[in-house]
């Protein structure tokens, strides 16, 4: 059996998981592939394939062109990357493995911090010699407006709380009896847009959600308001998100997804001073990868032994 592991940024994903007790021949694949004939050409002879999350797209034209593949195992318990029908009407099995929600909303509140006291400029500032030269803003006593209250939304509201803030959410289905349990108050989505001093992202991608932040959007938020995302870039529409940062129609953008990933070095977003990026790394924790790899180890040893498990349907 010939395994490909894929989109190995940190060239870590030996080290997580039981690969030897597979009795395999494994290739661990360490940058993103180019295009999806690249995908192809680089994955036409293996049988099993182990996705890092939506690092790389399986849609049905990808699927189709890949007669060797048996088994797609994606990290997390949910793909929006792969097409699950097209690869079930191809004999491909696709497993799951499971994930925790801690370090993503743990990351939010890293960007939250990060923009709000100015840390990436200030730490480089010191690297330099130099000394103080921002103004920060506390986040205590404001209004931190969440776009979607699941899991990760709840999560960011619990900390938000501990910090001081007024919690406010809106998502297409939100009732105020759901928002209760977690001390949030449900609003219009025109309202979480005015009302919010940190306005941050926690919905999946769908076709809904999709450029569901705007340029109307953005231009009802506060000028001193934070946008947060560390959910999916496409929530956002970026270059309106990009032209409301130059315009100074909000103040700061803390991000951790984008449209394109890795984000493209020339890109605009790179160039602002009222940006803080990260390269998607909400999930990227020893935790997260150990629970990963190792449950892609058993999926696929479960497949191996004719018991498929954590079938995604």
């Amino acid at each position: 059996m010939k395994i490909a592991i894929l989109d190995d940024y940190q060239e870590v994903a030996l080290g997580f998981g039981d690969w030897g007790s597979l009795g395999a021949e494994i290739e661990v694949f360490t940058k993103p592939f180019a295009d999806p004939a690249d995908v192809v050409g680089r994955l036409r002879d293996f049988e099993v394939v182990v996705a890092m999350r939506e690092r790389t797209r399986f849609p049905a034209e990808v699927l189709d062109r890949l007669p060797a593949l048996k088994l797609l195992v994606s990290t997390g318990h949910r793909n929006a990357a792969i097409d699950v029908a097209a690869a079930r009407r191809n004999g491909v099995v696709v497993s799951s493995t499971g994930y925790i929600a801690a370090p993503a909303a743990e990351h939010t509140w890293a960007l939250i911090l990060a923009a709000a006291r100015n840390v990436p400029v200030e730490s480089r500032n010191m690297r330099e010699g130099g000394w103080q030269t921002t103004v920060g803003t506390i986040l205590s006593g404001k209004t931190l407006g969440l776009l979607g209250l699941g899991r990760l939304g709840a999560g960011a509201a619990k900390i938000g709380q501990a910090f001081g803030m007024e919690t406010i959410a809106w998502s297409q289905n939100l009732t105020q009896e759901k928002a209760d349990p977690h001390g949030v108050t449900a609003v219009s989505k025109d309202e979480l847009f005015a009302r919010a001093d940190v306005l941050s992202v926690h919905l999946v991608l769908s076709d809904r959600s999709r450029g569901l932040v705007g340029a109307p959007e953005l231009a009802a938020m506060k000028p001193t308001a934070m946008l947060v995302n560390t959910s999916r870039g496409p929530i956002v529409d970026e270059a309106a998100l990009v032209d409301a940062l130059l315009r100074k129609e909000i103040a700061v953008a803390a991000l951790d997804v984008y449209d394109v990933e890795p984000l493209p070095s020339e890109h605009p977003l790179r160039t602002l001073d009222n940006v803080v990026l990260t390269p998607h790394i909400g999930y990227v924790t020893r935790e997260a990868y150990e629970i990963f790899y190792r449950d892609a180890v058993e999926d696929i040893a479960a497949f191996q032994a004719g018991s498929p498990i954590r079938v995604m349907e």
